[in-house]
């Protein structure tokens, strides 16, 4: 249970500033920061492993928390590339 807490606390502080970094910070609240941060934390794993960087969502050392990041960023990038037809 702890380790669900701060998965949710990392996820929403690494969505925040990937929404900082993306400059949709004024249209998130919390939630969704946390969403785009475990979201991005998954994808981010999952480009780690094909680029061969083993990024683990099991453990949070420091190239995991970069490629959650990544993904967060890649995560934004995508949506704002739907919604308003350009990456920021």
């Amino acid at each position: 249970m702890g380790g669900l807490i701060i998965a949710l606390i990392v996820g929403g502080v690494i969505g925040w500033l990937a929404s900082i970094v993306m400059r949709t910070d004024a249209q998130q609240g919390i939630v969704l920061n946390i969403i785009v941060g475990v979201a991005g934390a998954f994808l981010g794993s999952f480009l780690g492993n094909i680029f061969g960087m083993g990024a683990s969502l099991a453990s949070f050392d420091t190239i995991g928390l970069l490629w959650a990041f990544v993904g967060a960023l890649v995560l934004l990038a995508i949506v704002n590339l739907i919604r308003r037809g350009r990456i920021r």
